[in-house]
C-alpha cells in the first residue's frame, strides 16, 4: 500500500511510498495557478497557489496523488479500502468528491492553519471521476512545517486528527495507529539492556541491535510504527543532498519489494515511486521501482503563470554508473 511522511532539515520535506501493483501511467505534473479547475458545485477557479506532485492525468485533469503548492503545504492520499465513507451533498458545506480534494486544499491554503479553517467547511461524497475510474477510498495527510493533519471520511463522519509523529500509513482509522504506538513504547536506538530477568546474564551478543523488536513486515500498521520509529531517530546534515537523501533512507525502510507481496490474483504489489518534496522550494525528487536514481523537477523552471499543466514522464530506466 502506501506510507507517508514529514521531516524537517534546514528545508522542510514531505513525501510518499506509492505501493501497487500497476501504474495508470502517472507523470510528474506541475499545475500553475491559471490553470482552471471546475469543482463541480463549489465553482470554477483559475486563481490559485501553484503546485506539483505525481498524478495521473486525465482529461486535462491532474489526479494527484500526493503534491506540494509553492506556500510549502503538502497533501498525500492512502488507501483507506474498507473505512472510507463518503457522504451524502449538504447545504452549507463544499461538497467535493475525493478527486476534487487535493487540489481544493492546495490551491488555497499557504499553511496547516488555513487548511484546518477550510476543512471545517467540507464534506466529502460518493461521487467518482468518470466512470473509467472506481471512487477511491482514501484517507489524507496534510503538512507544513508546522505539523500535520490526517483528515478521514468514515461512517463516523468526516473527521480531522492532529498527527504528531508526521506519518501515515493505510489501515486502520488514524486514532488506532497512534494507539498502537504504545505497544512499542520500549524501542530505543541504544543497544538493548537486560529487562528480562535480573538473575539471567543476558546481554547483547552483536554490534547493531538497536531498535531491537521493531517489526518489519509489510502490514499498514507495522509500517506505520516502523516509519514513526525511524523518522522519530533520523540524524542528517544541514546540506540538500544530505537531507534529500536521509529522506529516501527513511522511506527505504517501509519499501515493497518485488516477490514479498502477493495479491490474490497472482500479481505483486510493489513501491511504484517513491517521493520526497522539498516543500520550502518547490522540488519535487523521486526514485522508481526500476530506477533508484534520485531524479528531479523543479516547479519555478516553469511559467507558474501559465493556464496549461505541464508533465513529466517518470525515468524507469535504471541509472548505473560505471567506474571502470
Amino acid at each position: 500500500m502506501c506510507t507517508a511522511v514529514s521531516f524537517i532539515g534546514k528545508d522542510f520535506y514531505f513525501g510518499r511510498t506509492l505501493d501497487y501493483d500497476f501504474s495508470y501511467g502517472d507523470k510528474i505534473t506541475v499545475t500553475p495557478r491559471c490553470y482552471c479547475f471546475d469543482f463541480g458545485a463549489a465553482g470554477k477557479t483559475a486563481e490559485h497557489y501553484a503546485m506539483i506532485g505525481m498524478a495521473h492525468v486525465a482529461d486535462n485533469y491532474p489526479l494527484y496523488y500526493d503534491c506540494i503548492n509553492e506556500k510549502g503545504l503538502g497533501m498525500a492520499g492512502l488507501n483507506f479500502v474498507g473505512n472510507a465513507h463518503y457522504a451524502e451533498p449538504v447545504s452549507g458545506k463544499y461538497n467535493l468528491p475525493p478527486h476534487e480534494f487535493i487540489p481544493f486544499i492546495m490551491g488555497q491554503c499557504r499553511d496547516l492553519e488555513e487548511a484546518r479553517k477550510l476543512l471545517k467547511e467540507i464534506n466529502l461524497i460518493d461521487v467518482g471521476f468518470s466512470d473509467k475510474y472506481p471512487i477511491a477510498q482514501l484517507h489524507w495527510m496534510i503538512s507544513d512545517r508546522s505539523g500535520s493533519l490526517v483528515a478521514e471520511s468514515t461512517v463516523h463522519g468526516f473527521n480531522v486528527y492532529d498527527n504528531p509523529v508526521g506519518v501515515l500509513t493505510n489501515n486502520p482509522e488514524f486514532p488506532q495507529q497512534m494507539l498502537q504506538l504504545n505497544n512499542y513504547m520500549h524501542l530505543s536506538a541504544k543497544e538493548p539492556c537486560n529487562l528480562f530477568c535480573s538473575s539471567l546474564p543476558l546481554k547483547p551478543y552483536s554490534r547493531g541491535m538497536g531498535a531491537l523488536g521493531l517489526p518489519g513486515d509489510l502490514s499498514s500498521e507495522s509500517r506505520f510504527v516502523r516509519a514513526a520509529f525511524v523518522r522519530s531517530n533520523s540524524v542528517c546534515g544541514d546540506s540538500e543532498a544530505e537531507c534529500v537523501s536521509q529522506f529516501f533512507h527513511i522511506l527505504g525502510a517501509v519499501e515493497n519489494q518485488r516477490g514479498c507481496c502477493e495479491l490474490a490474483d497472482g500479481k505483486y504489489q510493489t513501491t511504484r515511486y517513491t517521493s520526497c518534496c522539498n516543500a520550502d522550494k518547490g522540488i519535487y525528487y523521486y526514485t522508481t521501482y526500476e530506477n533508484h536514481q534520485i531524479s528531479a523537477v523543479d516547479m519555478n523552471h516553469e511559467n507558474l503563470n501559465s493556464c496549461k499543466l505541464v508533465c513529466y514522464t517518470p525515468l524507469n530506466t535504471e541509472q548505473i554508473k560505471r567506474q571502470n
